[in-house]
């Protein structure tokens, strides 16, 4: 089992980023454990794996957890057996096969006699056919990568497993087999992701906020069930209090008109009346103070109202705050706005898709773009963008205005601050303070105006897009967004698919994220073999 006792981390800086987090998983239960960009997450997991101390509690385990983390760069320089740490296992087993039984080498196999063969065939499940336990880590792609360390579970089959966003960099056919897997394995499963299909496997969600850890006891279809429970019961509450400091306000000044109205008939009666001056003095400095408590006891009601507003709605989910509005595409609806023909292209003497592809996209349609690693969806889409021309057939576009959006949200330029970036996309001459309203609506404060794009997370960076096209007051005619769900939490990819349900242009997306493409409504796929 695992049991996490007033656990807490802070930077090298000093900086805290959790304290006092406590949590007990017991044995083969699986656990998704969500929160927030930055909130800290992959640090936990790194914490439960050893891999960094903490500033505080401490963490209990009853094995060691196998742990595949969500980057890999680390083990660049290592093979395959390295990363995998079974290359002592292996080269034992070699050389007490050859002839060099010695006890170093005996004790290092420890009577792991099917360690090699067990190695290629988890490699094989895994869909590592061609990859060799010597072959460099640095000569494999993301998802490759991804892949061997699964193949690790099965090496090693260990009771505990600690995940950080497995489905990241894995096409179709791979997420299937770790959903698979999920669903079938007996061993202790904490699991970081973004992929609500998978999250759906998980038999508990545990959430990662501010305010700690926090369990509950379903997968993440009842936990959203719940937030939005939670969510809808705070915009009540803040709706509430809105009304009742509105109302606040509204008898402080009442109370003090009326207080007015009193004090200056008193002193028309006084004056009438021919009291002595030290006597006016006195009773207008006795209204003076009355007024003044009046005050007191109405400012600090309107305060206490207007404080717990503020905390309520630092509380709301960013989509309630923020604004979205595309205009829409000069193009009407069912226009044919791609048209492609046998439509090839070649790498040296290879061409791409053997039939060729013949497809219509019309505007106002939204597509998934589907294949394998390696099919040629970055190729067709430079196609699409005019950025190559066909080796074979033909391509017809009549696209005025296209965004290509990647993972890395290239059309920001990061050695620009936050408003220099958004006055890029001001091309019909908003004045400052507009342009400033606009990135306040996507949640960029002043204190964000001068930051440079570089410090941005990638949903940060996706909002300040979002900020940009909207700034630009003409939608694009097609968005392409390519693989947008790898950065992205969940709270991020919920906003983008709002952001997007209010665009009337046409839609293409690369993605393997099923409950994604869902939210935005995808009509219809053209699928690369």
């Amino acid at each position: 089992m695992l049991l996490l006792q007033n656990l807490g981390y802070a930077h090298p800086n000093k900086d805290v980023l959790f304290d006092g987090l406590n949590l007990a998983i017991n044995d083969h239960q699986k656990i998704a454990l969500v929160g927030h960009n930055g909130v800290g997450k992959s640090t936990l997991l790194q914490l439960l794996a050893g891999l960094l101390a903490p500033s505080s509690g401490r963490v209990q385990t009853s094995s060691v957890p196998y742990y595949i983390p969500q980057h890999f760069g680390q083990f660049n320089n290592l093979t395959v057996a390295q990363a995998l740490r079974i290359e002592g296992k292996i080269r034992a087993l070699q050389e007490i096969l050859s002839g060099l039984a010695t006890d170093a080498n005996m004790a290092l196999l420890d009577d792991d006699w099917t360690i090699e063969e067990r190695s290629q065939e988890a490699l094989l499940h895994w869909g590592l056919a061609d990859v060799s336990l010597t072959q460099p880590m640095a000569s494999l792609s993301g998802g490759q990568k991804t892949k061997v360390f699964l193949a690790g579970i099965t090496i090693h089959q260990p009771d505990i497993i600690l995940l950080d966003e497995p489905s990241n960099h894995l096409d179709t056919a791979g997420r299937q087999l770790l959903y698979d897997f999920i669903k079938t394995s007996p061993s202790t499963l904490l699991v970081v992701s973004h992929d609500r299909k998978l999250l759906h496997l998980l038999d508990t969600v545990c959430e990662l906020s501010k305010r700690g850890l926090a369990l509950y006891g379903g997968n993440y279809e009842f936990y959203a069930e719940q937030k939005q429970v939670e969510s809808n019961a705070l915009s009540q509450d803040v709706k509430n209090r809105t009304t009742a400091l509105r109302k606040a306000r509204e008898t402080e000044r009442e109370a003090l008109e009326r207080k007015q109205k009193l004090d200056a008939r008193g002193k028309k009666n006084q004056d009438k009346a021919g009291l002595p001056t030290i006597m006016l003095n006195m009773m207008r400095n006795s209204a003076e103070q009355s007024t003044s408590r009046l005050k007191g006891i109405h400012a600090e009601k309107v305060g206490a109202l207007s404080q717990e507003l503020s905390e309520l709605r630092k509380e709301l989910p960013d989509t309630d705050k923020m604004k979205f509005g595309f205009d829409d595409s000069t193009l009407h609806k069912g226009k044919i706005l791609i048209s492609a023909a046998g439509l090839n292209y070649s790498y040296g003497t290879r061409l791409l898709w053997p039939e060729g592809l013949s497809f219509q996209i019309q505007s106002g349609e939204r597509l998934a773009l589907r294949g394998l690693n390696g099919s040629g969806k970055t190729t067709l889409i430079k196609l699409l963008l005019g950025h190559l021309e066909p080796t074979q057939g033909t391509l017809h576009r009549a696209v005025n205005k296209a965004v290509y959006i990647d993972q890395e949200y290239s059309l920001l330029q990061n050695q620009l601050s936050i408003y220099e970036q958004a006055q890029q996309f001001n091309t019909t001459g908003l004045q400052e303070h507009e342009v400033k309203i606009r990135l306040s609506r996507f949640l960029f404060t002043p204190a964000y105006w001068d930051k440079p794009c570089s410090t941005l997370s990638g949903g940060e960076k996706m909002r300040l897009l979002l900020c940009c096209l909207m700034i630009s007051q003409q939608a694009p005619d097609l968005i392409i967004l390519d693989e947008p769900t790898n950065n992205l939490d969940i709270q991020n990819l919920d906003i983008l698919a709002a952001a997007l349900h209010d665009y009337h242009g046409t839609l293409l997306v690369v993605s393997h994220d099923e409950v994604f493409l869902e939210q935005l409504g995808i009509e219809w796929t053209i699928q690369l073999a």
